[in-house]
């Protein structure tokens, strides 16, 4: 642990000089997120050959996935919310090393039972990209934030992206393990850039108590209108998505396309137009206009694609490549113009409202793939894709019912302008500066600042 508290001088908080959020540490955000995420993914496009290596039915493999599912589920409910109590850099950094270390035993075992408990613990120890998201949140200055969350975003389809289709290539031609140790190497690798690169950050709730914070989340889901908007969102957009992916590969295995399953695995090289998109979408649009606005353009790109490809896609492979596209795009501006959204709520506890969002999408993850795959089941294609139809198209309502600089649950009493107000071109001091001071308490700020106010509350 003292190994891991050690710091270079330049990645040491000096509050006379916060530290800036520059270009290459925003690459770094996106990098970690990458390889970290991946986890998750490796084993999905080769459970097949998990089943046979394991001597296990198919049904009995597919609890890798789920069970690294449920364990990043539960980092994200009782591990997350800890970012807000304690410092981010030590927070990460330990639990990278501890899930790297855990992975040798994924590489190594031969115990199917064991497997599957060491991917649970791993599952667990991912959740390192949802304490960055927030991390990104409090060191970019405002005017950058949503372009710079993107980019992270981004990082984390590209994970997506990677973990299929190497493990896909790797497991076709070599042995799976393969897969796994290039996992546990990149982890490694990660560990060491963010353990020299990564800047020190200061916890912004000491003392907060922990039970408290996760009965604070709850309340803030019935009390907060732009929380529950933006999380009711982020359930039926992660419901049509993983619904999509999931029944994509039944369709793609059937006639009239009967594709291979390392075919069916090149159609997550799609993602790169997601990566390369989302940068730029959110520079000219997320930056400028109210996220709102954002929020519904991508959510209508993504419902586009989705009624084109239900249609076409039972006999023409251009509706699930158009569906893939405009999906993924659609999906990755909305949950980024979300996310910008809601970390404007309280800078004190944007963990805690990342948490919830987070807690809200996984739950349409679940509901999507077991909707999706019984749609699919009784009425193909065309079922499953008018139940994703219907999710966006509810989504839709919900972003529209509430305008973006309403203060209650449904209405537009504040207009119908979607150009931001203001849009902020550079802090007088750094946006992780700014942060900090809002976030203490009034005995704890600077006297001078504490008398300025007071001559501004007070001005004779």
């Amino acid at each position: 642990m003292r190994t891991l508290n050690w710091m270079p001088q330049r990645c040491r908080y000096d509050p006379e000089n916060p530290p800036s959020f520059t270009l290459s540490l925003n690459i770094l955000f996106a990098f970690s997120g990458t390889f970290t995420v991946a986890n998750l993914y490796y084993a999905q496009p080769i459970l097949n050959v998990l089943a046979r290596d394991f001597n296990v039915s198919y049904e009995r493999a597919s609890d890798v996935a789920t069970l690294s599912q449920a364990g990043y589920a539960v980092g994200l409910l009782f591990l997350c919310p800890l970012a807000d109590m304690v410092p981010r850099r030590p927070f990460i950094l330990f639990l990278i090393w501890v899930t790297a270390t855990v992975w040798i035993g994924l590489c190594l075992t031969n115990n199917f039972e064991v497997f599957i408990s060491l991917s649970f613990l791993c599952g667990v120890g991912t959740v390192t990209p949802q304490l960055m998201l927030p991390l990104v949140g409090d060191l970019a200055p405002p005017h950058r934030r949503a372009s710079s969350l993107s980019v992270v975003v981004s990082g984390l389809a590209l994970g997506l992206l990677i973990a299929r289709v190497l493990s896909g290539i790797v497991a076709n031609f070599t042995s799976w393990r393969n897969i796994y140790w290039l996992a546990f190497g990149a982890q490694y690798m990660t560990l060491a850039l963010l353990y020299f690169f990564l800047p020190d950050y200061p916890a912004k709730n000491k003392g907060l108590n922990y039970f408290r914070v996760l009965w604070g989340m709850a309340v803030m889901v019935v009390t907060e209108p732009l929380l529950t908007q933006a999380c009711l969102i982020g359930f039926l957009l992660s419901a049509a998505f993983t619904s999509f992916w999931t029944t994509l590969t039944f369709l793609l295995a059937s006639p009239p396309y009967e594709y291979s399953s390392l075919e069916i695995g090149c159609f997550a090289f799609i993602g790169i137009v997601v990566v390369a998109l989302a940068p730029v979408w959110s520079r000219l649009i997320t930056d400028r206009f109210v996220f709102l606005f954002s929020v519904v353009l991508g959510l209508g790109f993504e419902f586009i694609g989705i009624v084109i490809s239900t249609f076409i896609g039972s006999f023409t492979v251009a509706g699930p490549i158009i569906h893939a596209i405009m999906m993924d795009s659609g999906a990755n501006f909305t949950h980024t113009a979300n996310r910008s959204n809601i970390y404007s709520l309280d800078p004190k506890a944007r963990n805690r409202v990342n948490t919830v969002y987070m807690v809200f999408a996984f739950g349409g993850q679940i509901m999507g793939t077991a909707v999706g795959n019984r749609l699919y089941a009784q009425g193909g294609w065309v079922w499953s894709g008018s139940s994703n139809i219907a999710f966006i198209g509810v989504a839709i309502i919900v972003g529209i019912i509430r305008g973006p600089k309403e203060t209650g649950w449904v209405g537009w009493s504040k207009g119908w302008n979607i150009r931001r107000d203001e849009v902020p071109k550079k802090r007088p001091v750094g946006s992780a500066e700014a942060d900090i001071e809002e976030a203490r308490p009034p005995s704890e700020q600077p006297a001078e600042n504490c008398s300025s106010k007071a001559i501004l509350q007070n001005p004779r």
